[in-house]
């Protein structure tokens, strides 16, 4: 049986002088769940490094603050101006803000968020600690009696997995202003009223689901950036494809989060109604 498998799949068992697609699949896969566990070992090992974990939190949320403005406020604004000629075809403006706030609230703010600080925070991360490597910062680390997994990466992955739902948040908040500017482009509405028939067709069920899966992508850009960083290699060249890798690998991880939460999310909400 050995032998067939071997003659069947040999390319893919034995041909590691190549690194097949599907050796390097499990090898990268296989060293990101050793690092994930190691990662939940050292979070209830002290020393808790409480400044770090604050200092990491305010740089990650305060660099990110302009773009995701930005983002968001062009987000609200594009999706009103290309859906309110759909629902005018209808008679259903009134509609439009509900539409709005659903859409943002469940799906396009959390996911572009995410893919956002993928591209900056976990470019960050994995540049930032792919340097250390490759300077031997964490191997002077290590030999001086300091802990660089509880430093280093427990720190930042805690930092991410709390401070993306607060910018996700945030993005849906200057999103609903991007929309009612758009509204106003053409008609008058207050602010209040435009808030009012935005939260009248959010419940309970759109906002906690959306907002626990902003936790697994941030958990998912901290661990991904700090693996791909901590494990470096090949001097200067290593640091540029770590970034690189880690935007790759957290943008298609969020993508899996999503598509999981939202199966997940419609059982959820059959069971409640």
């Amino acid at each position: 049986m050995r032998l067939n498998i071997r003659k069947i799949f040999g390319n893919f068992l034995n041909d590691t002088s190549d690194k097949s697609w599907l050796y390097n699949f499990l090898l990268e896969l296989g060293g990101l769940s050793k690092f994930t566990l190691q990662f939940f070992r050292e979070l209830f090992r002290p020393p808790y490094e409480h400044k770090e974990f604050l200092r990491q939190a305010y740089k990650i949320g305060l660099s990110t603050l302009p773009l995701i403005g930005i983002t968001a406020f062009i987000m609200g604004l594009v999706l009103t101006l290309q859906s309110k000629p759909v629902m005018e075809n209808f008679g259903a403006e009134s509609w439009l803000p509900g539409m709005i706030s659903v859409s943002i609230v469940r799906e396009i703010g959390p996911v572009i968020t995410a893919l956002i600080c993928a591209g900056k925070i976990g470019s960050g991360i994995g540049a930032e600690l792919g340097s250390m490597r490759v300077t031997e910062q964490i191997d002077a680390m290590e030999v001086s009696g300091t802990n660089p997994m509880n430093y280093l990466v427990v720190t930042r992955v805690l930092s991410t997995t709390f401070m993306i739902p607060i910018l996700v948040l945030y993005a849906d908040a200057i999103s609903f202003y991007g929309s009612y500017v758009a509204v106003n482009m053409h008609d008058f509405i207050s602010l209040r009223l435009f808030l009012n028939l935005a939260f009248d067709s959010l419940h309970f069920y759109d906002l906690i689901p959306a907002m626990i899966k902003t936790f697994f992508f941030g958990f998912a850009i901290g661990i991904i950036g700090c693996y791909k960083g901590y494990y470096s290699e090949n001097g200067t060249e290593g640091v540029g494809k770590a970034a690189n890798s880690a935007v790759v690998i957290s943008s298609l991880v969020i993508f899996i989060i999503d598509l999981i939460a939202v199966q997940l999310a419609d059982l959820f909400n059959i069971f409640l109604r």
